[in-house]
C-alpha cells in the first residue's frame, strides 16, 4: 500500500471518529462540569448546552470531586482567581488524578502573578488530559513545567493578559512536549493540546494537525476560548483526547464562520454563535479541512 493511500485511510478514520464524537455528544448529552472564570461562566454553560452536552458549574473542591463521579469529564479555567483557589485547584487536580478522571485545562494568562503561577506549576504532577490555550499560554506552560530547555523568563515570549503575543507556529514544539507529558499521566494513557489562533493546531504529541478557518470575530467577544474549553470537555466525555480536541475546535471553526455571516457585530455574533453550535451538523464538522503536519 502506498504512503498516500495509508495517509488517506488514516485521515478517513480520523474523520469517521470526529463525526461519531459529534453524534455521540448530541445523542448522549454528556455532563462535563466546569470550574471556570466568573467573566465567562454563562457563555461556557450555554455553549456546552448548545453543542449538545450538559453543564454543571462549581467552585467548591468537595462539590467538584463529588460531581466528577457522575460527570463524563471536567474543565478547569484559571482566568479569574480568588485567594482560596491556590489551595483548592491543586487539591481538585490531585483528586481527579487519584480517581482516574479526565479533565481539560485552560491556562488563561499563564505567567502572570505568583498565585496563578503556583497553581499552574502544581498541575505538572497531576496534569489534565487536554490543555487548550493560545500560543503564548502554551509556550509559557511548557517552560513552567520544565519540559523545554529554557528559562521561565525566556525573552522570546511573554504573557499579555488573555491575548497571545506569539503565533501558533511558535508553539508547535511546546504543544507536542505538553501532549506527551499529559499522556504519561493520563487515565486513558493519551493526551492532547489544542492551540487556538488564525489557524488552530491540535496535537497528541505524535500526530499534529492544522485546522484552517474560523472567524476573527471570536476575538471580539469575551469567553470564546473559555467556552471552547468547556465544549472540549464535553467531547472528552465521549471521545479520546485527540478526537475530542479536534472535534471541538472544528465545531467552533464552522460555527464561528456561520455566526460571522449572520451577525452585525459582537453582540449579535455571540447569539449567532450559540445558534450555530446547535445547528452545525456532524458531517459539516467531519468534512472540514484538516491538514496533518510533522
Amino acid at each position: 500500500m502506498s504512503d498516500d493511500s495509508s495517509a488517506n485511510d488514516a485521515l478517513g478514520a480520523l474523520r469517521a471518529a470526529i463525526k461519531q464524537a459529534v453524534m455521540d455528544v448530541r445523542e448522549q448529552t454528556p455532563l462535563a462540569q466546569s470550574f471556570t472564570n466568573f467573566v465567562t461562566i454563562n457563555l461556557v454553560a450555554n455553549a456546552q448546552l448548545a453543542a449538545g452536552g450538559t453543564a454543571a458549574m462549581s467552585y467548591l473542591p468537595d462539590d467538584v470531586i463529588a460531581t466528577a463521579e457522575i460527570a463524563g469529564s471536567n474543565y478547569i479555567n484559571v482566568g479569574t482567581l480568588l485567594p482560596f483557589f491556590k489551595d483548592a485547584l491543586p487539591e481538585i487536580a490531585y483528586k481527579l488524578h487519584k480517581n482516574g478522571k479526565t479533565w481539560v485545562l485552560d491556562p488563561v494568562a499563564a505567567g502572570i502573578g505568583e498565585t496563578r503561577t503556583t497553581i499552574l506549576e502544581s498541575f505538572r504532577t497531576y496534569p489534565p488530559t487536554i490543555v487548550r490555550g493560545n500560543a503564548s499560554e502554551i509556550i509559557v506552560l511548557d517552560t513552567m513545567w520544565g519540559l523545554a530547555n529554557a528559562e521561565y523568563n525566556d525573552s522570546t515570549t511573554r504573557p499579555a493578559g488573555v491575548e497571545a503575543v506569539d503565533e501558533v507556529d511558535a508553539a508547535v514544539d511546546a504543544a507536542k512536549r505538553i501532549a506527551r507529558h499529559l499522556a504519561k499521566h493520563s487515565p486513558v494513557s493519551k493526551g492532547a493540546v489544542a492551540v487556538s489562533g488564525a489557524v488552530d493546531l491540535v496535537t497528541d504529541g505524535k500526530r499534529t494537525f492544522r485546522l484552517p478557518g474560523g472567524s476573527a470575530m471570536m476575538t471580539k467577544i469575551t469567553g470564546a476560548g473559555c467556552s471552547l474549553g468547556g465544549v472540549t470537555a464535553t467531547y472528552l466525555a465521549v471521545a479520546e483526547p485527540l478526537i475530542a480536541a479536534l472535534s471541538a475546535s472544528l465545531l467552533y471553526d464552522r460555527a464561528s464562520e456561520i455566526a460571522e455571516a449572520e451577525s452585525d457585530g459582537p453582540g449579535s455574533f455571540q447569539v449567532a454563535l450559540l445558534d450555530a453550535l446547535w445547528n452545525v451538523t456532524a458531517d459539516q464538522v467531519a468534512t472540514s479541512e484538516i491538514i496533518e503536519t510533522n
